[in-house]
Parts: structure tokens; sequence; C-alpha cells
């Protein structure tokens, strides 16, 4: 798709995603996450203006999004996504810069999020980062759920969130959606047995490593398919 242009004050004049997620959750009894992007990922990839400070825009992104998380909340929408795969990415070069950016990053997804009840499950997603560099600030953003490209590296992004003190749920992924090859169940199911050697059962959530709007029909319904496989199997062998 084409950029998106950020070329003055930013407004939500009504719902962006909401009548759709509506629709997908009327298809199905289990729960269906409503999917946003967040506002550093949103800088990342749009033209911004630059005649004001990001901080200012993202925060202005910040509050279109917080109206979006509630109005997914009032259409019973209890699990909700808000992507920051750019975290990492627009992390200034110089060192001495961090901190002020991390903490504005963090100040914009916790204003976008921070409005949500306490029986909204928040998830965030993160693309393959050296995720060491900015692991205060992944704990800082107070998700509930972090889910990360993982499967080309085996499960390293989660053993190394846990080295660094991670606590919360890790939604690791555990299939390559970026290959059209289809993996098995049983290469998904070893993926995540060796993500259990690094996270507690109860915290570990099974995922594709991202998107799937690149993918066929095909592709996605048979990937689907054996990741749900994997899961039960693994479930099993817990609960045995």
């Amino acid at each position: 798709m084409r950029p998106p242009i950020l070329h003055g004050d930013v407004s939500r004049p009504r719902p962006m995603t909401v009548e759709w997620t509506c629709y997908a959750q009327s298809l199905t009894g289990r729960p269906v996450k409503g999917m946003l992007t967040g506002p550093v990922a949103m800088l990342a990839w749009s033209f911004v203006r630059d005649d004001q400070p990001l901080a200012d825009t993202a925060r202005q992104v910040a509050l279109a999004l917080r109206d979006e998380v509630r109005d997914l909340e009032q259409a019973g929408i209890r699990v909700v996504q808000v992507d920051e795969p750019a975290l990492r990415e627009l992390l200034p070069p110089r060192r001495a810069d961090h901190a002020a950016y991390l903490d504005w990053a963090v100040g914009a997804f916790r204003l976008a999020t921070g409005g949500a009840a306490d029986t909204t499950q928040i998830h965030t997603h993160m693309c393959y980062a050296e995720f060491g560099e900015i692991i205060g600030a992944i704990d800082a953003l107070d998700a509930d759920v972090v889910s990360v490209e993982a499967a080309r590296s085996r499960m390293e992004p989660v053993a190394d969130l846990r080295a660094a003190g991670y606590g919360g749920g890790i939604g690791p992924g555990v299939y390559d959606i970026h290959s059209p090859r289809v993996p098995s169940a049983e290469e998904m199911e070893d993926n995540l047995r060796r993500a259990l050697r690094a996270v507690d059962p109860d915290r570990l959530w099974a995922n594709p490593d991202c998107g799937l709007k690149t993918r066929s029909y095909p592709e996605v319904e048979a990937a689907l398919r054996n990741l749900v496989t994997a899961a039960r199997r693994v479930r099993a062998t817990l609960r045995d």
C-alpha cells in the first residue's frame, strides 16, 4: 500500500476497524482480536510532518487509537492488539538520545491503550530486533502479551526476553509467514517445545510469525490447521 501522509493534526471522525472486527467476531464463538497499528509504527511507515516534534504527532495518533480501543470494547471485543514492530527500528543512532525517544514512544503506546478496562487483554507485536537494548521499554509498555517473530531463529527471542527479566505473556511465532512453504505440525510442535524451555506454559501463546496478508488462502488454511494441531498436542502432554 502507499504510505500514509500525516500532513496536519490527526483526528478520528469515526471508527476505523470496528465494523470488520465485529463481522469477524460474528462468525465464531471464540474471541477475535481487534487489530490496530501502534503510534510509533504509524510514524515509521508514513510521510510525517516535520514542523513539530515526532513525539507530538505520536501523541495525536495515540489519542485516535485510544478512541478506537474504546469503541472496540463497547462493541464487545475483549482482546485488542496494538502492534509496535518499529519500536526498535526508530531507536536514534546516538545512545544519548535513546532515553528521550523511548520515554515518548512508550508514553504514546500507554496513552493509546491505557483507557482499556482491566478485563480487556492488550497485546502487542514486534518484529525481529535486538530486544536486549529495549527490554526495559518493552516491559514498560504494560501489555499483557508481547508477540515476537521467532520461527527462523528457533525461538531465540523468547530466551532473550526471559534472560532480560521480562515477566509477561510471550507469543513467539512458530512458523515463518514470509515463505510459501507450509510447515508441518511436527515442526511447529518442536518450536513450541523449544519456547517452553524459556517460558512457563501459562505465559506462552502460539502464533504465526507475523500477519498473513502476503500468503494465499490455501497456504494460510493449511498452516493454521497444523498450528492448531501442534498446540493441541503440546497442551495434551502438559496435562498428562
